[in-house]
């Protein structure tokens, strides 16, 4: 069977996903906000050495609900997950969240994890407030969007030397639907040492991200890219997003589909996972608890592996122009 993407080769393929953004194009930086018709249920998995999340614990293994009402990616280091507050705020206004004791409030868990790219040239000189609140409140109630490359909080994403940003993909196998979304800012490059082809392009479908191939003849290199970031410090760069699958898993088999998904970084990012990135990705099902299914896990880990790795083609491949010295790679493919 030919591979095929959902309607929109997005996240929201998987029904009951909604993906708002917002950008500030000054500031350098942005939210994008991941919520939900109703709690799902989430795992989360991280790599690398310098991640700047929030809640990963109440989604984590030995966490006793292991659900998710909403997930927050934010730029701006560890003052972007002020993101995650003004959401839980936001959707505890609208009712959303757990309550354990009737007529309590509402307890929304919102997960999240941040990019660094406080040093790409935006406005950051905000005094006592940082901006990420107020865009997380704009992100919630943006239309649902599909929208790929320079966009939420991929605004402000490098992607080794390149322009990064938002990438998401989907496929449909067996009758399941399986998609990622990710913020593609890592130290490693995405283009293989020709400086034209993705790394991603094995699992391209269709022309998704340009339909660039390698040349035959180029020899492989163990050596590091030339084109990974500079000025590299621990934190200073990452991967973060999701996936999700449209049916009901077991609890580990959405960890195990979470860990197996990093595995689309790596096929599309060199390095990846180094102690200078924080990679972060959540898993997300419908909440239900079937019975553990080890087959189920592998099909449904590879696919979003597969998926991870378009999203940071179609990511970096949309990306807009950047500033001085950081190009976009589908404007430089004008000139090729």
């Amino acid at each position: 069977m030919i591979p095929r993407s959902g309607s929109t080769n997005s996240l929201m393929d998987v029904a009951g996903i909604y993906v708002g953004h917002a950008q500030d194009a000054k500031l350098r930086s942005g939210v994008t906000v991941l919520h939900f018709d109703e709690a799902m249920a989430c795992a989360v998995d991280m790599r690398g050495g310098g991640p700047a999340t929030r809640e990963t614990d109440a989604v984590g293994p030995d966490a006793t609900l292991g659900i998710a009402h909403a997930i927050t990616l934010s730029g701006g280091s560890v003052f972007g997950l002020a993101a995650g507050d003004a959401v839980a705020q936001a959707l505890c206004a609208r009712g959303v969240g757990f309550s354990p004791v009737v007529g309590a409030r509402p307890v929304p868990l919102v997960p999240g994890a941040c990019i660094y790219d406080l040093a790409n040239g935006g406005a950051k000189d905000w005094d006592n407030t940082a901006p990420y609140a107020t865009l997380a409140h704009e992100a919630l109630s943006a239309p649902s969007s599909s929208a790929i490359g320079s966009v939420g909080a991929g605004i402000g994403a490098v992607a080794g030397a390149w322009r990064g940003g938002i990438g998401t993909a989907s496929i449909i196998t067996e009758g399941i639907t399986i998609a990622a979304l990710v913020v593609v800012n890592p130290i490693g490059s995405p283009v293989m040492p020709d400086g034209r082809t993705l790394w991603a392009w094995p699992f391209e479908l269709g022309d998704e991200f340009g339909g660039r191939r390698p040349n035959t003849d180029m020899p492989a290199s163990v050596a590091l890219p030339v084109d990974i970031k500079g000025g590299r410090a621990p934190g200073a760069a990452t991967c973060i997003g999701a996936v999700a699958v449209s049916i009901p898993v077991a609890r580990e088999t959405l960890r195990r589909i979470a860990i197996m998904a990093q595995d689309g970084l790596a096929r599309a990012i060199r390095p990846s996972h180094a102690r200078f990135d924080g990679d972060t990705l959540f898993a997300l099902a419908p909440l239900d608890r079937p019975p553990s299914d080890p087959d189920l896990s592998m099909l449904l880990g590879s696919a979003a592996a597969d998926c991870v790795a378009r999203s940071v083609g179609r990511a970096v491949w949309a990306a807009d122009a950047g500033w001085p010295g950081t190009p976009s790679l589908r404007e430089a493919s004008i000139a090729w």
